[in-house]
């Protein structure tokens, strides 16, 4: 990947075990929650991030399962959107705001035990394990230097829309 100060490694190419073993995890820690929910977190997980690529990528796929566009357009004031979150979505948005941006260097007990209510002890695991991966996921992007697909190369977005590069992604 060729970038403003150069070349730039890619990951999937030279390291291909652990970018295959990143998918697989992916996949496993969305296993038993709501795809709307998935990518409600992983949206709410790049914008605190900042990460634009993920953002792109991110709001496409939760369009594609399900979410609204109202609740992608309030998900960065979700707090004061009372009745356009449910309780459940509200719980997970906390944990992952409160896992993502680590203020007090721990998840307070209030958030978590509000999560705890909210998901079985299963279920919770899977969407700490869900925050978890999108974390591992930015931080591994990063020194990629990733732009917005759109930016780089205008046939992603079409693949994107037709879910081709969704599906290659998670396979592998």
């Amino acid at each position: 990947m060729t970038t403003a100060t150069g070349q730039r490694l890619d990951i999937a190419k030279l390291a291909p075990e652990v970018y295959k073993a990143m998918i697989a995890l992916d996949a496993a820690a969305r296993k038993g929650l709501e795809p709307t929910l998935v990518e409600l977190v992983l949206t709410r997980a790049s914008q605190l991030n900042h990460c634009a690529w993920c953002l792109d990528m991110h709001t496409r796929d939760a369009r594609k399962v399900g979410v609204t566009e109202q609740k992608l357009y309030l998900l960065n004031a979700w707090e004061e959107a009372r009745g356009m979150y449910s309780d459940r979505e509200r719980a997970a948005l906390a944990l992952t705001e409160a896992v993502t941006v680590l203020t007090d260097g721990f998840v307070p007990d209030e958030v978590y035990s509000e999560a705890a209510g909210e998901f079985s002890d299963e279920e919770l695991a899977q969407l700490i394990s869900v925050i978890f991966t999108i974390m591992r996921g930015i931080a591994l992007r990063l020194p990629q230097g990733r732009r917005l697909r759109s930016e780089t190369d205008p046939r992603l977005v079409l693949r994107s829309l037709s879910g081709a590069d969704c599906r290659r992604r998670r396979s592998g």
